[in-house]
């Protein structure tokens, strides 16, 4: 769920700065701040069951007195490739699309301390046409990078599921499902993020209705895909005539003991998203905040029902059971929750939330264009 969130940062970064979408100037800054915090929180559910998180280098290919080596067979090992290559392009393209506004804030610092810690983040930049020059070089590079990391990380999380034998799970949908479903839990979240920074902030001249409309048009097309994944998952179980897959997605997940999730998950996931199909309700501040936020609930639904329903009903009757968190099952996940919300504060505190450098250029260019047409307007009236 929390790499998922991640996604949206690098989609909206990468792929629209590659497609050349002036429209993500505004809110490409915090939504790559939200992939590395969402990743952050990622990262501790696979080192904490470990078993032993004090050995998670054990995972890494390195030259040891012990003869171990990582069993590239395992999806544990594919996770920590993924996850990690991402963790690090994802850093790097958010620091190098920072430095010129950290150069900023060296320049404008009114203490000193903080002066010299923007100063050394900001590497000596001076802003000339020779670090210009290789700043959107190295920021095109890194976009490159990170572009195929979108569908590729995702693809990974879910191979974690579909290399397993078990119902529900041995499903070859899930690459392109989890990769759809990845970037529409990202937007929701962006949106969720977005709505409130624009009221709290007065972005309003910033964040404007167009942007807000775009999301939710990804979002759309997203939970379109995510939706014809659910009615792929069913109708493979039932074309293959195979009982056990039959039982998991025809019978126990709708019907069974977890049937309020299901459809719960459905409600958020598919049926509330139509109400997208509507320009009012896309462009209505409130309207998409409270839609995103039933989507953030629906997408978390949707691993709880992909985990619980196929594991507490599996090959073997011995290992029947309900389901029932433990107290520190659920402070985990809270206090992943609130790891997110305090490093997203603190970027707010001390760090551009939106990118100084490209709205400067972006104005400059509206300016230019604005000159152009009042000149062409002015010269039309002057021959007719």
């Amino acid at each position: 769920w929390w790499i998922g969130i991640g996604h949206a940062g690098t989609l909206i970064s990468a792929i629209l700065l590659l497609l050349k979408q002036d429209w993500r100037t505004s809110i490409n800054r915090f939504a790559e701040a939200m992939t590395l915090f969402a990743v952050a929180c990622a990262g501790l559910f696979p080192l904490l069951h470990l078993g032993r998180p004090w050995v998670f280098y054990w995972l890494l290919p390195y030259p040891n007195t012990m003869a171990l080596w990582p069993q590239w067979r395992s999806p544990l090992i594919w996770d920590v490739f993924a996850v990690s290559t991402y963790a690090t392009v994802s850093l790097l393209f958010w620091y190098v699309g920072l430095i010129p506004d950290l150069a900023t804030l060296r320049d404008r610092a009114k203490n000193r301390w903080a002066g010299y810690i923007y100063g050394f983040l900001a590497m000596g930049w001076r802003g000339s046409a020779r670090h210009w020059h290789r700043y959107r070089t190295a920021y095109l590079l890194l976009a490159g990078l990170a572009t195929p990391l979108v569908v590729s990380v995702h693809s990974v999380v879910s191979l974690d599921f579909t290399v397993a034998i078990l119902p529900g799970w041995h499903s070859t949908i899930f690459p392109p499902y989890f990769v759809a479903g990845a970037i529409f839990s990202g937007f929701a979240m962006v949106v969720t993020i977005a709505v409130p920074l624009r009221a709290a902030y007065g972005l309003h001249d910033f964040i404007t209705t167009r942007h807000l409309e775009n999301m939710a048009k990804v979002m759309l097309a997203t939970g379109l895909i995510v939706a014809y994944g659910y009615l792929m998952e069913a109708f493979t179980a039932w074309y293959s005539h195979d009982p056990y897959e039959r039982f998991v997605q025809l019978a126990n997940r709708p019907f069974g003991p977890y049937a309020h999730t299901y459809w719960m998950m459905l409600t958020c996931n598919v049926f509330i998203p139509q109400l997208l199909w509507f320009r009012s309700v896309r462009t209505s501040a409130l309207g998409l905040w409270v839609l995103a936020f039933f989507v953030n609930i629906g997408m978390w639904l949707e691993r709880y029902v992909i985990v619980i329903t196929s594991l507490h009903r599996d090959f073997l009757p011995s290992s029947w059971a309900m389901y029932h968190g433990t107290v520190w099952d659920y402070a985990t996940y809270y206090g992943t929750l609130g790891l997110f919300l305090s490093l997203m504060f603190l970027f707010i505190r001390f760090l551009p939330v939106i990118s100084i450098s490209e709205m400067r250029e972006l104005v400059h260019e509206t300016e230019q264009d604005q000159e152009r047409r009042a000149e062409q307007l002015s010269t039309e009236g002057t021959v007719s």
